[in-house]
Protein backbone atom coordinates (compact mmCIF):
# COMPACT_ATOMS: atom_id res chain seq x y z
CA UNK A 1 0.00 0.00 0.00
CA UNK A 2 3.05 2.13 0.63
CA UNK A 3 4.39 1.56 -2.66
CA UNK A 4 3.53 4.62 -5.15
CA UNK A 5 1.53 3.86 -8.59
CA UNK A 6 0.82 6.03 -11.24
CA UNK A 7 -2.29 5.98 -12.30
CA UNK A 8 -4.36 7.63 -15.85
CA UNK A 9 -6.92 10.05 -15.84
CA UNK A 10 -9.75 8.48 -17.48
CA UNK A 11 -12.45 10.92 -16.71
CA UNK A 12 -12.54 14.53 -15.56
CA UNK A 13 -16.33 15.80 -14.49
CA UNK A 14 -16.39 19.68 -12.79
CA UNK A 15 -18.94 19.75 -10.17
CA UNK A 16 -19.17 23.07 -9.49
CA UNK A 17 -16.70 26.34 -8.94
CA UNK A 18 -13.42 25.04 -8.03
CA UNK A 19 -14.88 21.39 -7.31
CA UNK A 20 -13.78 18.36 -9.84
CA UNK A 21 -13.70 14.63 -9.85
CA UNK A 22 -11.10 12.51 -11.61
CA UNK A 23 -11.66 9.00 -12.37
CA UNK A 24 -9.04 6.49 -12.64
CA UNK A 25 -7.99 3.20 -12.71
CA UNK A 26 -6.74 0.67 -10.18
CA UNK A 27 -7.62 -2.47 -9.02
CA UNK A 28 -6.83 -2.42 -5.41
CA UNK A 29 -9.96 -2.73 -2.70
CA UNK A 30 -10.97 0.93 -1.11
CA UNK A 31 -13.08 0.80 1.93
CA UNK A 32 -15.58 3.69 2.15
CA UNK A 33 -13.99 6.67 4.00
CA UNK A 34 -10.51 5.53 3.57
CA UNK A 35 -7.97 7.97 1.67
CA UNK A 36 -5.00 7.88 -0.71
CA UNK A 37 -1.90 10.61 -0.80
CA UNK A 38 -2.03 11.89 -4.02
CA UNK A 39 1.51 13.28 -5.56
CA UNK A 40 1.68 15.72 -8.64
CA UNK A 41 5.62 15.72 -10.05
CA UNK A 42 6.86 18.87 -8.85
CA UNK A 43 4.12 20.26 -6.69
CA UNK A 44 3.42 18.44 -3.83
CA UNK A 45 1.76 15.42 -2.35
CA UNK A 46 -1.50 15.80 -0.97
CA UNK A 47 -4.63 13.74 0.86
CA UNK A 48 -7.59 12.99 -0.71
CA UNK A 49 -11.15 11.06 0.36
CA UNK A 50 -11.68 8.06 -2.19
CA UNK A 51 -14.83 9.50 -3.64
CA UNK A 52 -15.64 6.22 -5.88
CA UNK A 53 -14.25 2.92 -4.66
CA UNK A 54 -14.91 0.53 -7.66
CA UNK A 55 -12.14 -0.52 -9.83
CA UNK A 56 -12.71 2.95 -11.87
CA UNK A 57 -11.87 4.96 -8.65
CA UNK A 58 -12.09 8.70 -7.92
CA UNK A 59 -11.25 11.68 -5.88
CA UNK A 60 -13.67 14.97 -5.30
CA UNK A 61 -11.13 18.09 -5.65
CA UNK A 62 -11.57 21.51 -3.74
CA UNK A 63 -9.31 23.90 -5.11
CA UNK A 64 -7.90 25.36 -2.08
CA UNK A 65 -4.18 25.58 -2.24
CA UNK A 66 -1.27 24.75 -5.06
CA UNK A 67 -1.73 21.40 -4.92
CA UNK A 68 -5.56 20.80 -5.24
CA UNK A 69 -5.23 23.41 -7.98
CA UNK A 70 -3.17 22.06 -10.00
CA UNK A 71 -5.32 18.68 -9.48
CA UNK A 72 -8.44 21.20 -11.10
CA UNK A 73 -6.75 21.61 -14.05
CA UNK A 74 -5.88 17.76 -14.73
CA UNK A 75 -7.36 16.47 -17.80
CA UNK A 76 -8.21 13.24 -19.19
CA UNK A 77 -4.95 11.12 -19.88
CA UNK A 78 -3.02 13.09 -17.62
CA UNK A 79 -1.30 11.23 -14.93
CA UNK A 80 -0.90 10.93 -10.99
CA UNK A 81 0.91 9.07 -8.53
CA UNK A 82 -1.26 7.67 -5.90
CA UNK A 83 -0.07 5.64 -2.56
CA UNK A 84 -2.70 3.98 -0.53
CA UNK A 85 -5.33 3.31 0.68
CA UNK A 86 -4.83 4.73 4.28
CA UNK A 87 -6.70 4.68 6.56
CA UNK A 88 -10.01 3.00 8.42
CA UNK A 89 -13.52 4.09 7.22
CA UNK A 90 -16.83 3.60 8.14
CA UNK A 91 -18.43 0.58 9.39
CA UNK A 92 -21.72 -0.26 7.21
CA UNK A 93 -24.34 0.25 9.69
CA UNK A 94 -27.25 -1.88 9.98
CA UNK A 95 -30.93 -0.39 10.50
CA UNK A 96 -31.72 3.34 9.80
CA UNK A 97 -28.74 5.79 8.78
CA UNK A 98 -28.76 9.58 8.73
CA UNK A 99 -26.34 10.96 6.54
CA UNK A 100 -25.06 14.75 7.24
CA UNK A 101 -21.98 16.09 5.01
CA UNK A 102 -20.94 19.46 4.71
CA UNK A 103 -18.77 21.12 1.99
CA UNK A 104 -16.89 18.60 0.26
CA UNK A 105 -17.59 16.01 2.76
CA UNK A 106 -20.24 14.46 0.67
CA UNK A 107 -17.21 13.02 -1.48
CA UNK A 108 -16.00 10.74 1.14
CA UNK A 109 -19.78 9.53 2.63
CA UNK A 110 -21.31 8.51 -0.77
CA UNK A 111 -19.37 5.25 -1.22
CA UNK A 112 -20.59 4.67 2.28
CA UNK A 113 -23.81 5.35 1.28
CA UNK A 114 -23.70 3.27 -1.71
CA UNK A 115 -22.07 0.10 0.30
CA UNK A 116 -25.37 0.39 2.83
CA UNK A 117 -27.18 -0.87 -0.31
CA UNK A 118 -30.63 -0.08 0.63
CA UNK A 119 -31.69 3.45 -0.07
CA UNK A 120 -35.07 2.51 1.57
CA UNK A 121 -33.23 2.61 5.00
CA UNK A 122 -30.97 5.71 4.58
CA UNK A 123 -31.84 9.61 4.53
CA UNK A 124 -28.90 12.40 2.98
CA UNK A 125 -28.42 16.09 4.16
CA UNK A 126 -26.32 17.91 2.30
CA UNK A 127 -24.86 21.48 3.72
CA UNK A 128 -22.82 23.94 1.66
CA UNK A 129 -22.26 27.55 1.67
CA UNK A 130 -24.50 28.12 -1.72
CA UNK A 131 -26.23 26.35 -4.18
CA UNK A 132 -23.21 26.40 -6.62
CA UNK A 133 -21.39 24.37 -3.75
CA UNK A 134 -23.86 21.56 -3.67
CA UNK A 135 -22.09 18.24 -4.48
CA UNK A 136 -23.14 14.99 -5.74
CA UNK A 137 -26.71 15.41 -5.28
CA UNK A 138 -28.44 13.24 -8.41
CA UNK A 139 -26.04 10.20 -7.01
CA UNK A 140 -27.18 11.13 -3.18
CA UNK A 141 -30.88 10.59 -4.52
CA UNK A 142 -30.59 7.57 -5.89
CA UNK A 143 -28.50 6.12 -3.34
CA UNK A 144 -31.23 7.13 -0.45
CA UNK A 145 -34.76 7.52 0.85
CA UNK A 146 -34.70 11.40 1.06
CA UNK A 147 -31.97 14.29 0.55
CA UNK A 148 -32.46 17.35 1.92
CA UNK A 149 -30.26 20.72 1.26
CA UNK A 150 -29.30 23.43 3.21
CA UNK A 151 -27.37 26.64 2.20
CA UNK A 152 -25.85 29.32 4.66
CA UNK A 153 -27.52 32.28 2.26
CA UNK A 154 -30.69 29.70 1.26
CA UNK A 155 -29.82 29.98 -2.42
CA UNK A 156 -30.91 26.25 -2.41
CA UNK A 157 -33.18 23.98 -0.03
CA UNK A 158 -33.54 25.65 3.65
CA UNK A 159 -31.45 28.36 4.50
CA UNK A 160 -29.22 27.56 7.67
CA UNK A 161 -26.41 24.49 8.28
CA UNK A 162 -26.56 20.93 8.11
CA UNK A 163 -26.45 20.45 11.72
CA UNK A 164 -29.60 22.59 12.11
CA UNK A 165 -31.24 19.78 9.46
CA UNK A 166 -29.71 17.15 11.66
CA UNK A 167 -31.39 18.20 15.04
CA UNK A 168 -34.79 18.34 13.28
CA UNK A 169 -34.45 14.69 11.77
CA UNK A 170 -33.02 13.43 15.24
CA UNK A 171 -36.60 14.50 16.62
CA UNK A 172 -38.94 13.38 14.18
CA UNK A 173 -37.84 10.31 13.41
CA UNK A 174 -35.58 7.38 14.96
CA UNK A 175 -31.88 6.77 13.31
CA UNK A 176 -29.83 3.84 14.76
CA UNK A 177 -26.43 5.70 12.77
CA UNK A 178 -25.11 8.89 11.76
CA UNK A 179 -22.45 9.31 9.63
CA UNK A 180 -20.98 12.54 9.02
CA UNK A 181 -18.03 14.25 7.17
CA UNK A 182 -17.37 18.06 7.26
CA UNK A 183 -15.72 20.71 8.47
CA UNK A 184 -14.63 20.06 12.30
CA UNK A 185 -16.71 22.69 14.18
CA UNK A 186 -19.29 21.05 12.21
CA UNK A 187 -18.59 17.51 13.39
CA UNK A 188 -18.24 18.92 16.76
CA UNK A 189 -21.76 20.16 16.85
CA UNK A 190 -23.11 17.31 15.40
CA UNK A 191 -21.63 15.06 18.02
CA UNK A 192 -23.00 17.63 20.82
CA UNK A 193 -26.55 16.68 18.88
CA UNK A 194 -26.05 12.94 18.08
CA UNK A 195 -25.20 12.80 22.25
CA UNK A 196 -28.70 14.73 23.31
CA UNK A 197 -30.61 12.27 21.69
CA UNK A 198 -28.09 9.14 22.56
CA UNK A 199 -27.47 8.47 18.88
CA UNK A 200 -24.12 6.66 18.13
CA UNK A 201 -22.06 8.38 15.04
CA UNK A 202 -18.90 7.83 13.04
CA UNK A 203 -17.17 10.47 12.04
CA UNK A 204 -14.44 11.62 9.59
CA UNK A 205 -11.99 13.64 10.30
CA UNK A 206 -9.57 16.16 8.59
CA UNK A 207 -5.96 17.29 9.62
CA UNK A 208 -3.24 17.83 8.11
CA UNK A 209 -1.07 15.20 7.08
CA UNK A 210 2.68 14.62 5.42
CA UNK A 211 3.03 11.07 5.02
CA UNK A 212 -0.08 9.02 5.69
CA UNK A 213 1.24 6.01 7.08
CA UNK A 214 1.33 6.98 11.08
CA UNK A 215 5.03 8.50 10.68
CA UNK A 216 5.38 11.85 10.75
CA UNK A 217 2.84 12.81 13.72
CA UNK A 218 1.07 15.90 11.86
CA UNK A 219 -2.32 14.55 11.79
CA UNK A 220 -2.20 13.92 15.88
CA UNK A 221 -4.96 14.80 17.60
CA UNK A 222 -4.84 13.77 21.72
CA UNK A 223 -1.77 11.30 20.79
CA UNK A 224 -4.19 9.51 17.95
CA UNK A 225 -2.72 9.60 14.14
CA UNK A 226 -5.97 10.66 12.35
CA UNK A 227 -4.59 8.65 8.84
CA UNK A 228 -3.93 5.02 10.64
CA UNK A 229 -6.48 5.42 13.68
CA UNK A 230 -9.05 7.11 11.56
CA UNK A 231 -9.72 9.38 9.40
CA UNK A 232 -13.31 7.57 10.73
CA UNK A 233 -14.28 7.61 14.40
CA UNK A 234 -17.50 6.67 16.44
CA UNK A 235 -18.88 9.04 19.02
CA UNK A 236 -16.99 7.12 21.69
CA UNK A 237 -13.82 7.51 20.52
CA UNK A 238 -14.42 11.37 20.01
CA UNK A 239 -15.41 12.28 23.57
CA UNK A 240 -12.14 11.42 25.04
CA UNK A 241 -10.43 14.28 22.03
CA UNK A 242 -10.20 17.16 24.26
CA UNK A 243 -8.72 18.39 21.23
CA UNK A 244 -11.59 17.62 18.73
CA UNK A 245 -13.34 20.66 17.70
CA UNK A 246 -10.93 22.98 19.38
CA UNK A 247 -7.08 22.84 18.06
CA UNK A 248 -5.40 21.46 15.61
CA UNK A 249 -1.72 21.45 13.99
CA UNK A 250 -0.15 23.44 11.18
CA UNK A 251 1.93 22.41 8.66
CA UNK A 252 4.92 22.81 11.53
CA UNK A 253 3.26 21.01 13.60
CA UNK A 254 2.10 24.02 16.22
CA UNK A 255 -1.52 23.62 17.89
CA UNK A 256 -3.32 26.31 16.72
CA UNK A 257 -7.47 26.89 17.69
CA UNK A 258 -9.82 26.23 15.08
Amino acid sequence: MNKQRIVTITSVTKEAPGITTLRFHDEIKVKPGQFYMVWLPRVDEVPMSVSYTSVEKGITVKEVGEATRALGKLKIRDQIGIRGPYGNGYRIPKGTVLVAGGGTGMASLLPAVEAIGDPGRVDVLIGAKTAGEVLLLDRARKASREVHVSTDDGSMGRKGTVVDMVQEHLEMKHYDMVLGCGPERMLSALLKACDEKSVKCQLSLERYMKCGAGLCGSCVIDGIRVCREGPVFSSAELRKMKEFGSSKRDECGCSVKL
